[in-house]
């Protein structure tokens, strides 16, 4: 036994040193070091880094040396370089991830496709209209780019979906960083489609950026398929990625689809053999009585999307309207607030929930354009009867057909 327990001890010791030296080098890398400078020790000291491994080390050094997650995003980018070829495989007897319809199938699916998009189409366009500046890659190009800005569908339901389950196993680090560089992409597809539609055209300077896509986008497939989705594989239930597979309809997928669901061969879970019904019973109000069905077809017949987060601001409850306005997934559900926004605006979230608290704003507005939809953001904070706070509610609503209303309407038509 004592053996067994020097082993252990030994283990853990060499698995912190591990740990420590990756933390060095990337301390190294953030005080300006280059990749060439550092990948020799990385490649003596380190050897081989599992995901587990590089999940602690950004977790470490976002809470433990301080620093920002921004810089850990910039940093991501330089750490992978030294990290490709040095992850170590991770075999899983039953591989269901090679299943169709299973969502790692799905997300590596996408990734071929958009690897063809962005390293074949996009890439080939780019390089000639940097040669000719002629107007049909100009169009070539934007065509390229509303079909690569289909990616936010794949960064949505990784955000949404997979974000909130390795969350609830302590993982946070990856995601805090994956989720802040899957924003700079999409900003960076955006800034592109506008300085296409500009006149006069930088050439150079679209070439520039969008090589830069090219490149961001290919290093994000790399950290997903070798980091994040192998990390998810080791720490989710089949319960977990069923649910994922079953919401991920919701958000939609991006240049492609699954052909077929995904059933893995298991037994139904007692809930589902007994035919239980979670809509039964009734909720009664000081006005009224309902049955949880009456009460859950109002909220979701509602014009308007609900989410309410409670005193400790974890999401509790949403609508589920016919047409959200914004996604929203079962997977958020227990999370707080702060994980379920990037990480560059979670500071906005906290000076929210600090003046409700504080008692000192009842409700905020916000209203931004999108697309063909105006949409007005409403924010109230909710007490009791002694004015405690309970929570707040996020009430949103499309008002483009309300600031159309003109004249009046008295009688059926």
């Amino acid at each position: 036994m004592s053996e067994l327990i020097n082993n252990r001890e030994t283990g853990a010791q060499e698995t912190t040193k591990r740990q420590e030296m990756l933390k060095e080098i990337i301390k190294e890398l953030h005080q300006g070091k280059s990749v060439e400078e550092v990948k020799a020790k990385f490649e003596q000291a380190v050897g081989d880094v599992s995901v587990e491994e590089i999940s602690a080390m950004e977790h470490a050094l976002m809470e433990e040396e301080g620093i920002p997650v921004e810089e850990v995003q910039r940093l991501c980018s330089v750490h992978t370089a030294l990290f490709k070829g040095s992850i170590e495989d991770i075999h899983r007897p039953s591989k269901p991830e090679e299943q169709p319809g299973h969502p790692v199938h799905t997300f590596k699916l996408e990734n071929r496709e958009i690897e063809r998009l962005a390293r074949f189409s996009l890439s080939l366009h780019k390089d000639k209209y940097v040669r000719e500046r002629s107007e049909e890659y100009v169009y070539k190009l934007l065509e390229d780019l509303n079909l690569l800005m289909d990616v936010d569908k794949h960064y949505s339901r990784k955000e949404n979906l997979l974000f909130p389950y390795l969350e609830k196993y302590g993982i946070f680090g990856p995601t805090k960083v994956m989720w802040g560089i899957d924003d700079g992409i999409r900003a960076m597809i955006k800034e592109a489609k506008q300085l296409l539609t500009n006149e006069p055209r930088d050439a150079e300077a679209i070439g520039a950026l969008l090589d830069k896509i090219v490149t961001e986008v290919t290093e994000m497939i790399y950290k997903e398929e070798n980091i994040l989705l192998p990390m998810a594989l080791n720490k989710l239930t089949e319960d977990e990625w069923l649910k994922i597979a079953h919401e991920s309809e919701e958000i939609g997928y991006c240049l492609t689809a699954p052909e077929v669901e995904w059933k893995p061969d298991r037994a139904p879970e007692p809930q589902e053999a007994a035919g239980a019904d979670p809509k039964q019973g009734y909720v009664r109000f000081e006005t009224g009585l309902l049955s949880v069905q009456q009460l859950e077809a109002i909220m979701n017949h509602l014009p308007v999307d609900l989410t309410f987060i409670d005193q400790d601001d974890v999401v509790r409850y949403f609508s589920h309207g016919k047409e959200r306005i914004f996604a929203r997934t079962k997977a958020v559900i227990g999370r707080t607030v702060q994980n379920c926004h990037p990480p560059q605006s979670v500071h906005v979230v906290n000076e929210l929930l600090e003046d409700f608290k504080a008692g000192r704003k009842d409700v905020e507005d916000f209203w931004i354009p999108i697309k063909d939809k105006f949409v007005y953001i409403r924010y109230f904070a909710i007490r009791d009867e002694d004015g405690r706070y309970m929570g707040t509610l996020e009430f949103t609503q499309n008002i483009a057909p309300i600031r159309a209303l003109e004249g009046q309407k008295r009688i059926l038509s």
